[in-house]
């Protein structure tokens, strides 16, 4: 008997470490699920969903971007109708004006006789002070065969329309020819009748003698 307790015993002394050694792993499996995030298993779903809001925040920036760009646009295109009102004028992004075939041109919106006949008296009076020859009929002649005697006129359908240097005006000036010969005491605006009248004349009067002398498109 004391053998086989001896036995017993030290069988029980040989599998103490197994054992302790099978607690310890299952407290340590114990310490780790413990210590692991409740989400843990959850990050694949996260990620996804994560990728999700970042592909709408770009599409959202994207649209973002577009719509600017179209208000930028938009606004380009007020801006530089404000600061030309040609008749039915329209320009690209650039501030280009976009021709149109000849017969779709505007028609033209007349100023009234009175208004016409007001407009080349005071243009005479400048140009009497600036020694720039012209007479009345000259210029109505010449004013109406031009624009019809609509002092907002735009030719875009020419090839100065296509080199982006339209006509304007009552007598159809091209910007840098008013721009050189635009005479002090008249507006720096194209499309002002009076400014208009004198600048066409003054270049006519160096071009021609006059625009008396002009009888077709010069």
């Amino acid at each position: 008997m004391p053998a086989i307790t001896t036995t017993a015993t030290a069988t029980a002394l040989r599998r103490r470490p197994a054992r302790v050694a099978c607690l310890a792993a299952a407290s340590a499996a114990v310490a780790v699920s413990l210590t692991l995030p409740a989400h843990a298993s959850e990050r694949p779903a996260e990620a996804t969903a994560s990728t999700q809001e970042v592909t709408q925040q770009v599409n959202e920036s994207t649209t973002r971007t577009a719509v600017e760009k179209a208000t930028d646009n938009g606004d380009k295109q007020a801006d530089k109708q404000a600061e030309d009102p040609g008749r039915g004028a329209e320009f690209d992004d650039d501030g280009k004006l976009i021709p149109i075939a000849h017969d779709e041109q505007p028609d033209p919106v007349p100023a009234s006789r009175e208004e016409i006949d007001k407009w080349i008296k005071e243009a005479l009076k400048v140009m009497d002070e600036n020694d720039i020859p012209g007479s009345y009929d000259g210029i109505y002649s010449n004013l109406m065969r031009e624009s019809s005697g609509d002092p907002y006129t735009i030719n875009m359908w020419d090839t100065n329309a296509h080199k982006n240097i339209p006509s304007k005006g009552l007598l159809q000036v091209i910007d840098p020819t008013f721009e050189q010969y635009h005479v002090d005491g008249t507006k720096k605006d194209i499309y002002d009748p009076v400014a208009n009248i004198v600048a066409a004349c003054n270049y006519a009067a160096d071009k021609y003698g006059s625009m008396d002398n002009v009888n077709s498109a010069y």
